[in-house]
């Protein structure tokens, strides 16, 4: 219905206002100046169709061009066209008319040009643009009180930068077609008499009484349906029993945070927020939008069905064979020519199928993986490491068990308790670590808030908590009050932890907590009904976290020689202490228990200033030397053997590495992540060539 020039193209300035006559129809079209035209594009005009192309409508809209719809909705030519075109496909009509402009001398030439062409998803047919009535909504009113309630701070978005996302789409809204063509969702409230008069009200009853409509006269409601995000808008107080006023509404709008992705902020957010201000009296319908990233594949490729990389989250949870998860993948596709190429992928990434790695591990990784609204990369081999960790709770909930059930735990408060530094320390450690876990709860870093859980549950719980017990509740000397308190730290610190898990683990908390409650004194049904833990400061004890760090140090010293050393675990060490203060020594005398344990320690000797020690291996706690007499304990020729051979090994290894760095073959045309590997391979075969060559001097000085 027109042709576009540039408003600046000196060629055709002349004619912008004037009329041209469209060949094979013999319509006269008026040449419009409009910047959409490409002065260095062909010949620089071009048709506009209005009804079926989107920019061209845009074009349409600003010159005021009749919008003529030339297709049936087949996408066969209508009666708009000339009549020797009618019924035709559109592909044969392109074809006669192309025809028909050659044998008229109209056409100059044809040249390939590579544009995009828009195909159905299932179907692979192109899809044309095409004028059809539908129902919209002026959204711009509802925006501006929307905008406003972002900016004053009445919502805030987590993290703060994705209200820039925001307000880009809302500072530039359109109206917005609510009317879809499918087959369910809310109908449109409107209804059509004979003469296709419109008539909208909420139900046909409504509508014959709004219009005053006698019985006879026949009515049929439009067919289309909302727009799923229309639907969708409605959400935060429909789900409350609007319209009613109801208590539940009274009580939980506005609510307090949305938790959602970055790709439906316009879609489903800011419609929400619109919605919610327009029919609850400007009331917002939530306080917080946390923004969470996608889950992508293990090549950080957005899953689709198409693309065949879909995991679903009840095949990590229960597990799937290969078999069945190639049927799952390639079965009832939108693309099937996909099919093959798409086994062929599954097959090569997961050869075995997928394992059970349960709910508590899977959700455990996505919340520590979760960190300030970055997509996550889906890997079987953290979820693999989370089901670990899961197993490290349950075999301490045994240790736990084994050491308390039928026993005294201190649920008598006039029973006399004593606690050890070790417990004295895991209860200063509980409040730290509930303190953090709160703090990153509340700031949305859940990815914080897990390792913190993670790190007080395996590292200072598991690791070094349960093994300290040992020597206090296996030994015939401790008192039965020394006893008590252990015991009774034992489960309030592990019951303690289980509510910190619950909200990433709800299951395995909810599980552990049921068989531990009786020891605990708790009577509620679930651990769900029980309060979350809060910090007490008073029970912060920095002397006890100050003198268990010295205790772990040098339990760590000595676990490092023996390991670098190759001495058993199990040998009794003799040890030569040098350079300590009295607080050393204090400090040793005091927790002889949990060091001459866990330590191995067969004899301690305290040497002063000017003593000369033998040939030993040391390790320092704080200024202090702990050293280990090599001579009597390690048999020298063994040893000097045994490390020979490694150090052989290790430099084997590092003259192959070092080969493919110095390659240019491989440095400079090998990915830049495979090389970045070898380079660290390499530096750490370095540095343990240089610890155990070092080991070989001191064991040649025997």
């Amino acid at each position: 219905s027109g042709v576009a020039v540039h408003p600046d193209d000196a060629r055709y300035q002349h004619l912008i206002g004037k009329q041209i006559k469209l060949p094979l129809v013999g319509r006269l079209i008026p040449i419009v100046g409009d910047q959409h035209a490409d002065p260095e594009k062909g010949t620089g005009c071009v048709k506009i169709t209005p009804a079926h192309d989107f920019n061209d409508y845009e074009v349409g809209a600003r010159h005021d061009l009749e919008k003529i719809n030339i297709f049936t909705i087949d996408a066969a030519i209508n009666n708009n066209a000339p009549e020797k075109y009618r019924g035709l496909d559109r592909f044969e009509a392109r074809k006669a008319i192309v025809n028909d402009l050659d044998a008229l001398g109209l056409l100059d030439k044809i040249e390939d040009h590579k544009l995009m062409v828009p195909r159905g998803e299932r179907s692979g047919t192109v899809i044309e643009p095409y004028l059809t009535d539908q129902w919209y909504v002026n959204v711009a009113p509802l925006a501006e009180p929307a905008i406003a309630a972002v900016k004053d701070g009445r919502i805030k978005f987590v993290p703060d930068a994705y209200k820039n996302m925001y307000f880009s789409w809302m500072n530039d809204i359109q109206d917005w077609c609510i009317s879809r063509q499918l087959w369910w969702g809310h109908r449109i409230p409107a209804w059509y008499d004979d003469n296709n008069k419109i008539y909208v009200g909420k139900t046909e009853t409504a509508v014959r009484e709004k219009y005053e409509l006698a019985d006879d006269v026949n009515l049929r409601q439009d067919n289309d349906v909302l727009d799923t995000w229309f639907s969708s808008a409605l959400w935060p107080f429909s789900t409350l029993g609007w319209p009613e006023k109801t208590d539940a509404l009274k009580q939980w709008y506005p609510t307090n945070v949305l938790v959602t992705g970055f790709d439906i902020i316009f879609f489903w957010v800011a419609r929400m927020i619109m919605f919610g201000m327009k029919f609850m009296d400007g009331e917002v319908p939530f306080k917080e939008v946390y923004m969470h990233g996608l889950v992508r594949d293990g090549d950080g490729q957005k899953m689709s069905k198409s693309k065949g990389n879909v995991i679903d989250p009840l095949d990590v949870i229960d597990g799937i064979s290969l078999e069945d998860l190639l049927e799952k993948r390639s079965s009832n596709m939108m693309q099937p020519h996909l099919a093959e190429k798409i086994r062929k992928a599954t097959k090569k990434q997961f050869p075995d199928g997928i394992p059970a790695y349960g709910t508590d591990a899977l959700r455990f990784t996505f919340a520590s993986q979760a960190s300030n609204g970055r997509d996550i990369r889906f890997d079987l081999q953290r979820i693999e490491g989370n089901r670990n960790f899961c197993n490290k709770i349950w075999n301490a909930t045994r240790y736990v068990l084994m050491q308390t059930e039928g026993k005294d735990v201190g649920l008598n408060a006039n029973d006399p308790t004593t606690l050890s530094l070790a417990d004295r320390w895991i209860i200063s450690q509980l409040q730290a670590t509930t303190a953090e876990v709160t703090e990153h709860f509340e700031k949305y870093r859940f990815d914080l808030a897990a390792k913190a859980l993670y790190e007080f549950t395996w590292g200072q719980y598991c690791d070094w908590y349960l093994e300290l017990s040992k020597p206090v509740l296996f030994s015939d000397n401790s008192t039965d009050a020394e006893k008590r308190g252990t015991r009774h730290t034992l489960v309030s610190v592990f019951e303690t932890l289980l509510r910190l898990l619950h909200p990433i683990m709800p299951f395995i908390s909810e599980e552990i907590w049921q068989t531990i409650k009786p020891l605990t004194g708790k009577t509620n049904d679930t651990i769900m009904l029980e309060a979350y833990p809060i910090a007490d400061n008073s029970l912060i004890d920095d002397a006890a976290n100050q003198q268990l760090e010295w205790v772990k140090n040098f339990i760590i010293g000595i676990r490092k020689i023996r390991s670098e050393m190759d001495i058993k675990p199990s040998k009794a060490l003799p040890i030569l202490l040098q350079n300590w203060t009295e607080t050393d020594k204090q400090t040793f005398d005091e927790n002889k228990i949990f060091i001459n344990s866990l330590a191995k320690i067969e004899s301690a000797e305290w040497l002063n200033d000017g003593d000369n020690a033998p040939e030993s291996a040391t390790a320092l706690v704080g200024e202090m030397k702990v050293l280990i007499p090599l001579a009597g304990i390690i048999d020298k020729e063994a040893e000097t053997a045994r490390l020979s051979k490694e150090i052989e090994k290790i430099q084997k290894g590092l003259q192959g590495l070092e080969g493919r760095l110095s390659n240019p073959n491989f440095a400079d045309k090998a990915p830049a992540n495979v090389v970045a590997q070898v380079r660290k391979q390499a530096e750490e075969q370095k540095t343990a060539l240089a610890q155990l060559e070092e080991q070989l001097v001191k064991i040649q000085a025997m």
